[in-house]
Formats: C-alpha cells, sequence, structure tokens
C-alpha cells in the first residue's frame, strides 16, 4: 500500500482543540493558521500553553474563512459551556480569564524580535526536575526527556520568537504508531486529538513506529516537501481531558514504556505548497 494522508489538522490558538480540515496549505512557517494565537499568563509572565493552563484544552478554536500563510487572521473559540467568543471581540480577554479561571490575554503573532513577548514567565515550581516532571507527566522512575534535541532557544523562550510553536513548524504522525500503542493500553484511548498532529499518516503497515526511521529524510505530500528532524519528545497535555476523552495518566505511562515517551516527528518546510486528505507520502534521502 502506498503512504497516503489520511489526517490534516490545524489549531488557530494554542493548545485549544483544532480543526480537521480536506487540505492545508503549508508556507515557510508551517500550517497557515496553524498555532496563530496564544495566551499570555497576566499572573506568571510569558506565553502558555495546557501544560501550564490545561483548561485550554476544553476551549476548541476553528476559522470562519481559510487562512493564507502570513499574519493572524481572525478565529472563533467556542468555550467550555458552549459560548462563543471571537479573537477580536473586546470582551475575549476576560471571557477567556473567566473560562480559564486564571488571567489571561490573547495574543495574534508579534513580530521575531519581540523577544520579551516570547521569553518564559516564571516557573510553577522553584524545583528545575519538579517543573519538568510536572509539564512532562513523568513519574519520580521515569526519564525526563532528552531536550538537547529541541531548538536551544526553548531554554529562554516559550516558542521559537516570531511562532507559538512547541518547537518546530510541522508534526507528522503514522496510524501504525497510534495502533501499537493503543494495543498496549487496552483501557486507554490513543485518539489522534490527543496528540496534535498536523498530519496524520497511513502506511499500511501493522503496528509500530515507521516514522522513526524518517529522521534525516525528507518527506514529499502533495506539493509540499518536509525535512524530518527530530523525534517529539510528549507532555501532560496527552493526558489531559477534554470533549469526550478523560483525564489518562496511562497514556503516558505506556508513552514512556514503549517508546521513550516520543510520538511523531517534527518538520521543517523546505517547500511550501498545498496538501490534501488521500495525497501520497513518499519518504526520500536527505542528502
Amino acid at each position: 500500500m502506498t503512504a497516503l494522508v489520511r489526517e490534516l489538522w490545524r489549531y488557530p490558538v494554542k493548545s485549544m482543540q483544532g480543526e480537521r480540515v480536506a487540505e492545508l496549505e503549508f508556507g515557510p512557517e508551517g500550517a497557515a493558521g496553524d498555532r496563530a494565537w496564544a495566551v499570555r499568563d497576566e499572573r506568571r509572565g510569558g506565553i502558555r500553553g495546557a501544560k501550564q493552563i490545561p483548561e485550554l484544552m476544553r476551549c476548541a478554536a476553528a476559522y470562519a474563512e481559510t487562512p493564507a500563510p502570513g499574519p493572524s487572521r481572525p478565529a472563533h473559540i467556542r468555550l467550555p459551556d458552549g459560548a462563543v467568543v471571537a479573537t477580536g471581540d473586546e470582551d475575549v480577554h476576560r471571557r477567556l480569564s473567566e473560562a480559564l479561571g486564571t488571567p489571561v490575554t490573547l495574543w495574534p503573532l508579534l513580530p521575531a524580535d519581540a523577544v520579551d513577548h516570547y521569553r518564559r514567565g516564571a516557573p510553577t515550581h522553584a524545583d528545575l526536575e519538579t517543573e519538568l516532571r510536572a509539564i512532562f507527566g513523568r513519574t519520580a522512575e521515569e526519564p525526563l526527556p532528552d531536550l538537547s534535541k529541541l531548538p536551544p532557544e526553548l531554554f529562554e523562550f516559550e516558542s521559537p520568537p516570531g511562532t507559538y510553536f512547541d518547537a518546530l513548524p510541522v508534526l507528522v504522525m503514522t496510524a501504525a504508531s497510534l495502533a501499537r500503542l493503543e494495543a498496549a493500553a487496552e483501557d486507554s484511548v490513543f485518539d489522534v486529538r490527543r496528540f496534535r498532529p498536523n498530519v496524520l499518516v497511513e502506511t499500511g503497515e501493522g503496528p509500530g513506529f515507521p516514522e522513526d526511521h524518517w529522521i534525516g529524510a525528507r518527506l514529499r505530500l502533495g506539493e509540499v516537501e518536509l525535512a524530518v528532524e527530530t523525534a517529539c519528545p510528549r507532555c501532560v497535555m496527552t493526558t489531559h481531558p477534554f470533549a469526550e476523552l478523560p483525564k489518562d495518566p496511562a497514556i503516558m505511562r505506556t508513552l514512556v514504556q514503549e517508546h521513550g515517551g516520543d510520538l511523531g516527528v517534527y518538520c521543517r518546510v523546505l517547500r511550501p505548497g498545498r496538501v490534501r486528505e488521500g495525497d501520497a507520502l513518499q519518504v526520500t534521502s536527505g542528502a
């Protein structure tokens, strides 16, 4: 079977539920409209995601019109109580703060030279190891992820300045990896929405982790070419409850036991263009 693009996703607001779409346009900085907005913690400072504010995952964001690459475009946010607020509404900051239970403001992307905007806020825990274990959902017995494979600016900034990505612009996963993990933890639901990829690929292989072999290679899908940079270390967000999915710490226990806590691969865009569900995916040498 030829590897195919099974699902495409974008997430208008960092850490909120996103939207599955039939096609995505990729610019040099990733999928158009992806992570175009984020909340800033007005108590501790810094851009924050659901690692620190879990209630973000109970909100959902979508675009009324398909966004193009470039500046942040207007989006609508469905709050946990079902009410809807637009990113441009005068009371959006107040309503989000009330919904999340902490004072926040909502921000579009700012230029990369607005470094203070992207700088990390105060940690939740005084001890660094405790902070990292909380962020990555690891028990005292489990190893912390190897952070050296991520962009070094993440030690100073919440995201690479000019973006709201956790690390790199594009996340690709395979259905085979989800199948492998679900087989190892029959009481857990390894729903793709927990793991927030841009591209879910159907390889036609049995349960396994085929994307492990793509690191250092290039992916061609539709009009787009991606460079596969590194595996994605998973965090506590994968265990949070949202929609009909319950809180499930066993998700992280299984990820650590079966695959060292990694799932999917981070990529950069080498050739922009459009990708559609059903497009073939080709893996080529990185040379």
